[in-house]
């Protein structure tokens, strides 16, 4: 008896375990092949990729166009769910996977038209361009079809197949990037609504980094008087006040004679998520040297060198966009020129588990109803008093050129051919930091810049009278750029670049000049600089607001509790460092987050949430200025800074001891609280998985220091969690290309069975690189394999497209 029930038992429980070793050995077929031969439909001639002991491809091939081609391969191999998520959300097609939860996004994409200028863009470009594109997507899709066993897990988790590329999918992180950082629509709309409780004056004061007023910009007349502009916002993804995209690139001349040289830093600010944005590659081509940073999905490398030259980018933060308000007339909208009809057109949005979403979109001559994101019924009563909201974009211009423009810089030469490739750069605006192999450094700031007929873009204008409208572009050559200049060194940290001398109206939103501020003084006044000078401001964390800040919020507080007393007395001390295992960048933080609150929320009410961030500016102004701000409007009493500034500090310290009970506060730690977390956007929701697949780091930094660890004040749960910040560095040294060093802050691959998915994340916070010269047979040796492309038998091999002749 006891056998016959042993063994069912015994197969039963190895049934499970083969399912389940069986179901592993399956999942892990997911990971790509790294060594051996694989077939290449379309490919001209053998390319070898060699992967280096971090999973770093570099690429060996004989024409420009099949190293592209297999940057396509590799791209597909190790980051294919990266590209399928982008792809999907940028075309509005993530209901499609997830259900009504994409609706909001999908709605917003269909209506802006994304994809759709995408597939216009790619119609205008060169033959060469073109040419890379396809390369590249025939690249993307050999390495879809060279795929074994299993999907990487995030199709499955959402029961979705990778579909094939085509040519307008590599231009979509372009159109999306520029429509996050090239502009201020979304605070338009806050301007406006705030306007509703608010004086013009008292708008203006929330934003003081504002060069001159501009409460007369529309504010009298109020075109949007009417309009349902809270409902608008509502179903708009959220755009919270800060972090917000930042970056640093300095460049400097360095040695005399024959040891003169340029050297380069680069680091980039974005959202930290699994994997990073970014993937490192090296080209070796007859025809195209080029090895630093590219984005899964697009064809190029985007911030890195090539044999002669090294660039590195930072926003501008100009204002790229402007809403207009639209008066509605019959079936169509008023102009200056009389009644003019939408150009519609329909779009149908698919939902899983749910019925398809049908919406009817409008264009006018500025642009895309925005306001049409509610739906068709919805937008006529968001109308008001039969009026819409469109938007002016640079991005959706019909001949931007933006992909020809990094084509050119992959293969310039000098300064000469680096801007002529940089005059189709159209959008977004970008700084651009040079240093070439002849010692010399440049710095030019591409991108269409609208001229207005009036106005500024600080609040959505009339569309029916013409007076903001759009007049055409600050000319290329007009564009803020300097060569060489003479005191050797150019810094770029989305400060503002112009003086007010300047012609032009580049924007009002630049970030605060703290980070340039610190370059500057780290560089200090030699002339001797080198990559272990410029790797130790790289990782700098003292902040200079915290320096402007504290003195201004401590100054005669008289507090009576000993504990805040002591307080008191160590963050006068404090230095300002954004240490991870300090007690003082705690401290500090909760009280500016309190202090804020304190300052505005009576006046906001609803819309605080909208507006909150440290907002150092505004919260400077109002300390030096005992501004009426600090009085609380809710209660009789007439409050001042200073009371405020004591109240912040004791609710901040409470708040943070409720949660440290019987631990000093001296003991309290930075890094607790500001953690980097990556979290993965599909598998962090699933139970056992998330722990599995969300990486988590304690790090150093703050907003506003060089090593930029950004966090959300307004996020009630983790309001100091490093959400923001370099997640690449770079540093070029044009005398010795081959020392160059890179990081990235998860890994090489998406996939969570790799080793490389979060290999790079202790070296990335700990500010180590890597490089990506290292010598083939070297690589060979070292590295973890070699694969070979070979031209497929049974396609014809892709012939090499003919540059265009110039006429």
């Amino acid at each position: 008896m006891l056998r016959k029930l042993l063994i069912p038992l015994i197969v039963l429980v190895l049934s499970i375990g083969l399912g389940i070793g069986g179901g592993w050995l399956w999942l892990r077929l997911s990971l790509p092949k790294i060594s051996g031969n694989i077939d290449a439909p379309g490919l001209g001639q053998k390319v070898e990729i060699v992967r280096d002991f971090r999973g770093v491809p570099h690429i060996f091939a004989k024409t420009g166009l099949d190293a592209t081609y297999a940057l396509g391969f590799v791209h597909a191999q190790d980051r294919l769910w990266q590209m399928e998520a982008m792809r999907r959300q940028t075309s509005g097609r993530l209901a499609e996977i997830i259900g009504p939860r994409g609706l909001a996004n999908d709605r917003l994409m269909r209506v802006l038209g994304i994809r759709r200028a995408a597939e216009a863009q790619y119609a205008i470009l060169t033959a060469p361009v073109k040419a890379a594109i396809d390369a590249y997507v025939a690249g993307v899709n050999a390495g879809i079809e060279a795929r074994r066993g299993a999907p990487p897990l995030e199709f499955l988790a959402v029961g979705a197949q990778p579909e094939p590329w085509r040519p307008a999918d590599a231009l979509l992180w372009g159109k999306a990037m520029a429509m996050t950082l090239g502009g201020n629509w979304q605070d338009e709309l806050l301007r406006a609504r705030l306007l509703r409780k608010l004086t013009p004056q008292q708008v203006d004061d929330l934003w003081p980094e504002r060069p001159e007023p501009a409460k007369r910009q529309a504010a009298d007349a109020r075109p949007w008087n009417g309009m349902a502009l809270d409902r608008l916002a509502a179903a708009l993804p959220p755009s919270p006040a800060e972090p917000r995209g930042a970056s640093n690139a300095w460049a400097a001349v360095t040695g005399t004679g024959q040891d003169r040289k340029a050297l380069l830093a680069n680091d980039p600010h974005l959202g930290l998520t699994v994997p990073i944005l970014w993937y490192l590659a090296r080209i070796e081509a007859p025809d195209l040297t080029v090895a630093g940073a590219t984005v899964p999905g697009v064809p190029f490398v985007l911030l890195g060198h090539n044999k002669d030259v090294a660039w590195g980018l930072t926003t501008t933060q100009s204002d790229l966009q402007d809403l207009f308000v639209e008066k509605l007339e019959g079936d169509g909208y008023a102009t200056p020129d009389g009644p003019k009809p939408f150009e519609t057109r329909t779009e149908t949005i698919k939902v899983k588990g749910g019925a398809d979403v049908t919406l009817t979109v409008r264009t006018t001559r500025h642009g895309p109803v925005i306001s049409d994101v509610l739906g068709e019924s919805a937008a006529a009563a968001a109308g008001g008093e039969g009026r819409v909201l469109a938007l002016a974009a640079t991005f959706l211009q019909p001949d931007d050129r933006t992909p020809e423009a990094f084509y050119g810089m992959n293969r310039a030469k000098d300064w000469t051919g680096f801007v002529a490739a940089l005059e189709k750069f159209h959008a977004t605006q970008q700084n651009v930091v040079y240093a070439d192999t002849k010692a010399n450094i440049g710095f030019y700031a591409p991108g269409r810049v609208p001229v207005r007929k009036s106005g500024k873009g600080w609040l959505p204008a009339p569309g029916w009278t013409g007076e903001a409208d759009w007049i055409g572009f600050v000319p290329f050559d007009r564009l803020p750029h300097v060569f060489n200049p003479p005191e050797g060194r150019l810094v770029s940290a989305n400060h503002r670049i112009v003086s007010a001398e300047y012609p032009y109206f580049l924007g009002a939103d630049f970030a605060p000049g703290y980070r340039a501020e610190r370059i500057h003084t780290l560089l200090g006044q030699e002339r001797a600089q080198s990559l272990d000078r410029f790797d130790i401001i790289q990782r700098d964390d003292i902040s200079p607001m915290v320096k402007e800040l504290l003195p201004l919020m401590m100054k005669d507080l008289a507090p009576t509790e000993d504990h805040l007393q002591k307080v008191l007395i160590k963050l006068k001390e404090w230095p300002g460092s954004m240490t991870r295992r300090q007690p003082e960048p705690l401290l500090f933080s909760a009280w500016l987050r309190e202090l804020n609150r304190l300052i505005y929320a009576d006046e906001l009410g609803d819309l605080f949430d909208a507006y909150f961030g440290l907002r150092p500016s505004f919260v400077a102004w109002a300390l030096k200025t005992d501004s009426a701000w600090c009085d609380d409007v809710t209660t009789p009493e007439k409050e001042t800074c200073k009371a405020l500034a004591l109240k912040a500090l004791k609710i901040a310290f409470d708040k943070l001891a409720s949660t440290r009970p019987n631990i000093h506060f001296t003991r309290w730690h930075w890094g607790t609280e500001h953690v980097a977390r990556f979290t993965n956007p599909v598998l962090s929701g699933m139970p056992i998985l998330n722990d599995w697949v969300d990486l988590a780091i304690d790090t150093d930094g703050g907003n506003y220091t060089i090593n930029r660890g950004g966090y959300r004040v307004s996020d009630a749960k983790t309001p100091f969690a490093h959400v923001h910040g370099p997640g690449l560095r770079a540093l070029y040294d044009l005398g010795r290309l081959e020392t160059s060093r890179f990081m990235i802050a998860t890994g090489q691959s998406g996939n969570p069975l790799s080793p490389h998915y979060g290999d790079l994340l202790k070296d990335w916070r700990d500010g180590r690189y890597l490089r990506l010269t290292l010598h083939r047979r070297m690589l060979a040796e070292t590295g973890e394999g070699t694969l070979t492309l070979n031209p497929a038998a049974s396609a014809p091999a892709r012939a090499e497209k003919p540059a265009e002749k110039k006429p």
